[in-house]
């Protein structure tokens, strides 16, 4: 059976709760998947700062992961929209890796050009810069953020479903756009909430997400993996036990 570990990069129990029911679902009853948790950061991503701080989480989690007796997964899903940690977690892994964001980026280039709503102001120039990198800007036509971030959209499900419509009718009618993304892992589901008002496809980042890793292909073996090669400083045992390099303890060691 296909194994797809989903990590949230975030230390909300109930967004890994929501992702784990919304991946497993769309992915069907021959995935088994399996939800890692952060195990330090922020509850909810909405800054620079805290997206910084979720890149290392994502690894951490990853390794912690890989560290627990079981099957190893043969696909890995960031599960945020903005995919803290996906080059560097690309690099070493031995499996596939995407994210919420570039997932829905290539289902959403399918339709023709797209655009983004999501909660956060702050997501605006940081999905613009993630599109850039990941080749998408092209078919990027523009972000529309709301004011509320996604874990308080998450919390009215009745006024998010009407700010969202509309939010998603706007960005049609002023872009022309074929699709639009709604992106976040707390939003969950709401993309076919929404659908009957918009005239173009919705696409849901989750769903998205559990539609890569149906699709995904084995690397190829000779495929080099990036190794962890210089001794971390400070940092958990599960990622210095990926390389073989030691942890060097910071308090002993000589500046």
């Amino acid at each position: 059976m296909r194994q797809l570990l989903v990590i949230n990069p975030n230390t909300s129990a109930p967004v890994s709760a929501l992702l784990q029911q919304h991946v497993q679902a769309a992915a069907g009853s021959h995935v088994t998947v399996r939800t890692a948790t952060a195990r330090f950061g922020a509850p909810y991503i909405a800054c620079e700062a805290s997206y910084a701080v979720a890149a290392h989480a994502a690894l951490d989690a990853w390794a912690h992961a890989l560290a627990q007796p079981g099957p190893q997964p043969d696909a890995v899903l960031i599960g945020c929209f903005g995919d803290p940690g996906l080059m560097a977690l690309r690099e070493s892994s031995p499996v596939p890796v995407t994210g919420l964001a570039e997932a829905s980026f290539i289902e959403a280039a399918r339709h023709g050009r797209f655009a983004i709503v999501t909660g956060g102001e702050r997501w605006g120039p940081m999905l613009q810069r993630l599109a850039q990198a990941l080749g998408h800007a092209h078919g990027l036509a523009g972000i529309h953020t709301v004011a509320p971030t996604g874990a308080q959209l998450a919390a009215n499900l009745e006024a998010a479903r009407a700010l969202l419509g509309q939010a998603c009718r706007d960005v049609v009618r002023q872009m022309g756009v074929q699709a639009v993304i709604l992106g976040g892992a707390g939003l969950a589901g709401m993309a076919a909430a929404v659908q009957p008002q918009v005239p173009v496809p919705v696409i849901d980042s989750v769903v998205a997400g559990a539609h890569w890793a149906l699709r995904a292909h084995p690397l190829p073996p000779e495929r080099k993996v990036a190794g962890f090669d210089v001794a971390w400083v400070g940092l958990s045992g599960e990622m210095a036990a990926l390389s073989g390099v030691p942890v060097v303890d910071i308090q002993n060691t000589s500046r």
